[in-house]
């Protein structure tokens, strides 16, 4: 009887929650460990799908580094790496959007599926979605081949998507005016896309718990902080490698109208749910000052 108890307590405690957060939008950025791990994909899957179920829009945006390795890999494909991004030429970018398009962008959707959602996968290309140029560096000869930013969202086809009750799922790839397709930063895309969908909330699931005062001390994660802390923290050098763009782009997207962002682990099962229906929550939330 007390385990009974117990999940009412959890279902009284998540309803004011379920009725704030009705016909709103969250931005969900997938990737990193967690979509090597089966039992973590799939409760993740089950956590999007009651988001749905409650009334909330979630949109996912995925990357797939690993997944891009290793495909490479099998085709004697060699990988180059310049300041952590993938150098890209035409051969690798034709194999980044088979795999981030195509073997990625379906699983996720099929999962969903399975769980009795209703999702479909997209990529940056379609509709017009992502409008991409080529990522230059300042000052630098650096050239990455196809690697891109965003230069615009027109969101249309995601808000059809939304209003048809679908889940979409997206692949941060898109193209310029003269066809060309581009690999773009997944966290970079989702942060974009979170803002020209006037979303509630970003969330950003990671391989760590949240940012961290102390990177090394595992009990110094921060429950929220604010744009001016998070440049204090950037400032002292505790927040940098791939945390940086995240949290640049959680900052960006609160400072244009996004009401909340967040950064968690996706290592727990049912993050989502830990995150968003609970008083405490497992990440970093990210405010305005």
């Amino acid at each position: 009887m007390k385990e009974y108890i117990e999940k009412a307590y959890v279902l009284v405690e998540a309803m004011p929650y379920f009725k704030h957060f009705n016909g709103k939008t969250f931005v969900i950025k997938y990737g990193g460990s967690i979509m090597r791990d089966e039992l973590l994909k799939r409760k993740l899957i089950e956590d999007i799908t009651l988001l749905k179920l409650v009334g909330i829009n979630p949109v996912i945006v995925h990357g797939g580094g690993p997944a891009i390795n290793e495909m490479l890999k099998r085709l004697n494909v060699e990988s180059k790496f310049v300041n952590g991004l993938r150098v890209t030429d035409r051969e690798t970018m034709e194999i980044v959007e088979m795999v981030l398009g195509g073997s990625i962008n379906k699983e996720i959707v099929d999962m969903i599926n399975q769980q009795r959602g209703r999702a479909v996968g997209i990529s940056g290309k379609d509709g017009g979605l992502i409008k991409a140029r080529k990522k230059r560096f300042a000052d630098s000869d650096i050239d990455l081949g196809f690697v891109g930013e965003v230069e615009s969202i027109d969101p249309a086809i995601v808000e059809n998507l939304i209003a048809n009750d679908y889940i979409p799922v997206i692949a941060p790839i898109g193209s310029d005016e003269e066809g060309n397709t581009y690999n773009i930063n997944a966290d970079t895309v989702a942060g974009k896309l979170a803002i020209a969908l006037k979303a509630e909330k970003l969330i950003y699931l990671t391989d760590v718990d949240g940012i961290r005062l102390d990177p090394d001390d595992e009990q110094s994660r921060a429950s929220v902080l604010s744009i001016s802390e998070i440049k204090e923290l950037i400032d002292a050098g505790r927040i940098k490698g791939g945390m940086l763009p995240k949290v640049e782009s959680c900052m960006e997207a609160v400072s244009k109208g996004v009401v909340r962002t967040h950064i968690l682990s996706g290592l727990i099962p049912h993050p989502l749910l830990l995150e968003i229906f609970t008083d405490q929550g497992i990440g970093t939330m990210i405010v305005k000052d």
